[in-house]
């Protein structure tokens, strides 16, 4: 008999921990040829903000030697059309959609929610207060009190699964997840990416127009571990890990230290189907080792100090 992956997340069963991290997966249905979206714990939608956004000016990524700079600037054309174009294809697959929102101000984020609030269609809400490539965007991440603002405001206004995008950038970074627990949020995405840079030795110029990109991919999974523990040491509460999980191993050392989900993002852009292996690979290391269940790996990390 089959381990069961399913995992539980306030009131939505997942099949399996397996879902793809926002940005990472394409608008639509852009990876149909190598996923089978109807296997997939959940997708999360690419950012969509309130009004439509250009984006950032090229070049705006750049390979790195262990992942990737983007600065894209959350380009999308906005929740209208995301409500008109994109929710009828979506409608269309068995598979839990998470939406994830960026806003400017506490009213677009709450204005945003409330429209997908009232979409079958949409299961939760993913509210990304930590894009590192925005002028506004980061600031509601930076402190407790403007996380607690702006996540206790989307709460007063859905009842759908509510999940806290959060960075390792906070200057207070326990702070800002206590906040979050406290104004409702049902779950954290940890990590976003990190700030970082590369310069053209011979242009001597940064290689993205937007000078600073967030950095993604294996160079900043070990940080993503520590902040997943860090979040599930000192709360009860569930976490989708995200952060250069590229394969089967990366995955279940997050689901170790205590993740009920990962999300697969930069690996997504190197091997298409990274999210099928790993689901495949996770059913395998159970079945071998004879457990019923993802349940009886979760948390199981054993730390001595």
């Amino acid at each position: 008999m089959k381990p069961d992956l399913s995992v539980k997340i306030k009131d939505i069963t997942f099949r399996n921990p397996v879902t793809v991290a926002s940005g990472t997966f394409g608008s639509e249905g852009e990876y149909q040829g190598w996923v089978d979206y109807e296997k997939l714990g959940a997708i999360v939608t690419k950012t969509v903000t309130r009004k439509p956004r250009e984006g950032n000016p090229m070049p705006r990524i750049y390979e790195t030697p262990a992942g990737m700079l983007n600065a894209i600037g959350l380009q999308n054309k906005g929740i209208e059309e995301f409500i008109e174009k994109k929710i009828p294809f979506f409608s269309k697959i068995r598979t839990p959609l998470i939406v994830n929102i960026a806003g400017e101000s506490v009213e677009d984020y709450v204005c945003l929610a409330e429209k997908l609030s009232h979409l079958k269609e949409v299961s939760g809400v993913e509210l990304n207060i930590s894009c590192p490539n925005v002028k506004k965007g980061l600031e509601f991440c930076a402190q407790p009190g403007l996380a607690y603002e702006v996540v206790s405001e989307v709460r007063s206004v859905t009842p759908k699964l509510l999940i806290t995008k959060v960075s390792p950038e906070a200057h207070d970074f326990l702070g800002v997840v206590e906040a979050c627990v406290k104004a409702g949020t049902d779950a954290f995405t940890a990590i976003n990416t990190i700030r970082g840079m590369a310069i053209d030795v011979e242009a001597r110029r940064p290689r993205l127009a937007n000078v600073f990109g967030g950095l993604s991919g294996p160079a900043i999974r070990p940080v993503a571990l520590r902040y997943v523990y860090e979040i599930k040491r000192r709360f009860d509460v569930p976490v989708i890990a995200a952060g250069g999980i590229c394969c089967t191993n990366d995955a279940l050392e997050f689901i170790i230290a205590g993740a009920h989900m990962v999300a697969v993002g930069t690996a997504n852009f190197v091997e298409p189907r990274a999210t099928m292996e790993i689901l495949s690979g996770i059913e395998k290391y159970l079945g071998e080792r004879r457990l019923e269940s993802i349940d009886e790996v979760r948390g199981t990390v054993k730390v001595d100090c």
